[in-house]
């Protein structure tokens, strides 16, 4: 499995000239994941030799703004360039709990409408992520009667066996969020290749019998 990391941005609290806000993408067979979406992200995409259609993963490891500012625009734009397909696949989200409701909130009042679907998979953090006087609890947010629900996707609990968030689970691949402790909760993702089972070859190893040594064995198994 090849993969390929570009990093858009390193830069704390604000963009700069030089230095984007964080935001990171990972190529994997055609498809690109970003992982954090300052503001400013959509400009580095543009300079950069990456296409910003192949995103169809995006993860948000906190709701600190040099962190998510830039999603909204990003969308906005990625829709801009797109057409209406109803076989599209959505845009898999996945961030903190309230990352819905700052999604349909800000889309809801720039009158913005994607014409491609997204998906957002929220994660329910623990209190001990973040000073006990720092944790806001967004588990009610725009649960009044008559409010839009925003996007569709999963609430996402933590494994108290496996202390994780499972996310995806692909042929190859598994994506796992972990927490981490910040000053809000934060989450860090860790992607896990499957092991891949190797290729032996029986009939060489019975005419082999028993005259072979570790080193024949290794190739066998390549």
């Amino acid at each position: 499995m090849s993969l390929e990391i570009t990093f858009l941005g390193t830069g704390s609290a604000f963009p700069s000239p030089s230095r984007g806000a964080s935001a990171l993408v990972l190529r994997r067979e055609g498809q690109c994941w970003l992982f954090d979406c300052g503001e400013g992200t959509q400009t580095q995409l543009m300079r950069s030799h990456l296409r910003a259609g192949r995103i169809t993963k995006i993860f948000i490891t906190h709701l600190h703004g040099d962190h998510f500012f830039g999603l909204p625009g990003l969308l906005c734009t990625l829709s801009l360039q797109s057409s209406p397909d109803a076989s599209r696949a959505p845009v898999d989200i996945y961030g903190p709990l309230g990352l819905r409701s700052f999604l349909w909130r800000s889309l809801e009042l720039s009158h913005s409408e994607l014409l491609f679907p997204i998906a957002v998979h929220e994660l329910v953090p623990t209190r001990d992520q973040c000073p006990a006087e720092e944790f806001r609890d967004f588990s009610g947010l725009d649960s009044s009667e008559g409010l839009p629900r925003g996007p569709p996707g999963r609430v996402v609990h933590l494994d108290p066996g496996e202390d994780c968030y499972l996310l995806v689970e692909e042929e190859q691949l598994v994506v796992r969020a972990f927490r981490l402790f910040h000053r809000v909760p934060s989450f860090g993702f860790v992607l896990e290749e499957k092991p891949r089972p190797g290729k032996l070859d029986v009939q060489k190893l019975k005419d082999l019998g028993s005259y072979f040594d570790l080193f024949s064995l290794f190739l066998l198994l390549l």
